[in-house]
């Protein structure tokens, strides 16, 4: 029994880990769900697209060894500048910059700053008629914003390795949502045009953060009360099987934290349907049903181009590090 353990906790961890973030299944969800929330002039275009923004919704994690500077748009180590963090981090990119630098800003996360970028990239891809822009921007600006929603990306202690609780990271934003989000009711009515895209971000970005306690001290009182021999189980995947964290720790952890997940998933399906929409109207509210759907040639070649981020990601496995 020993030694099958052995393997099978050996599989897990050489298998690849496309658990980064909220995972790949809650970050299609959030995707998909937002689709619903948009008004009759954009949610026939996004309809007849929603396999490819719910599929693509992962394309950022997919590209973080592919792309440079990819990794710190996932996060912000908002308690890395102190407690005083809400008064005196600039919600201007310029400004941030000329206050820390940018090799400082990129080394502790940017995603509050990305995700505003990233709207001005939709606005002007929508006032382009460009659908695949549209599709790619639409879907990417999806994960970050998500991201900016999930309490431990938003501190150092990102996979509780500062206080003893590595894999964490994984347990919240992933085990968490793949076990339960069918309990939850996703849905958030009609999509709102956001005034003040960089405050409505930040203010997300510090609920997030004001989430982090409870994340980590829930679960360290959970730990100390359960067997160790009781904290995982295995389950198949694929041709694998893999260590998980058991379903009886799994249910309690969710039940603690009373809700927790369920309403920042929900907060995540809201923000992103509000900046298509607020993107699409500061665009002038283009008419989406003159927008051709993407040729065949243009998705094969970005399908090319997913399969040469998987390579390059598994080319580097070897020098590979936790990250956010």
């Amino acid at each position: 029994m020993f030694k099958v353990q052995l393997v099978c906790l050996f599989l897990y961890l050489i298998i690849p880990n496309e658990s980064d973030a909220w995972g790949f299944y809650a970050h299609k969800l959030i995707n998909r769900h937002a689709v619903f929330s948009l008004p009759p002039e954009m949610v026939g275009f996004f309809k007849r697209h929603i396999d490819y923004i719910t599929d693509n919704a992962v394309n950022p994690d997919r590209r973080r060894y592919a792309v440079d500077n990819e990794a710190p748009r996932h996060f912000i180590d908002i308690d890395y500048y102190g407690d005083s963090a809400f008064q005196i981090l600039p919600r201007s990119w310029n400004m941030a910059v000329a206050k820390y630098g940018e090799m400082q800003l990129h080394e502790h996360g940017i995603v509050p700053w990305y995700v505003n970028t990233m709207k001005y990239r939709l606005t002007t891809a929508f006032s382009d008629g460009d659908a695949e822009s549209i599709l790619r921007i639409a879907s990417d600006i999806g994960h970050y914003i998500a991201d900016a929603h999930v309490p431990l990306h938003s501190t150092q202690n990102y996979n509780g390795q500062l206080t003893d609780q590595y894999g964490i990271h994984g347990f919240w934003e992933t085990r968490l949502p793949e076990l339960f989000a069918d309990e939850y009711d996703l849905l958030v009515g009609q999509c709102e045009y956001v005034p003040n895209v960089q405050e409505a971000i930040w203010e997300e970005v510090f609920k997030s953060q004001g989430a982090v306690d409870s994340v980590l001290s829930i679960e360290k009182k959970i730990s100390a009360k359960f067997p160790a021999d009781k904290k995982y189980s295995y389950e198949e995947r694929g041709n694998t099987f893999v260590q998980v964290y058991a379903m009886d720790y799994s249910r309690q952890y969710h039940k603690r934290l009373n809700g927790m997940v369920a309403k920042r998933l929900k907060a995540s399906i809201k923000m992103v349907a509000d900046l298509w929409f607020t993107s699409w109207v500061d665009a002038g509210q283009p008419d989406l049903s003159k927008i051709e759907n993407l040729t065949a040639s243009q998705l094969e070649a970005f399908e090319i181009e997913k399969k040469s981020w998987l390579e390059i990601k598994f080319k580097n496995r070897d020098h590979e590090v936790t990250q956010h």
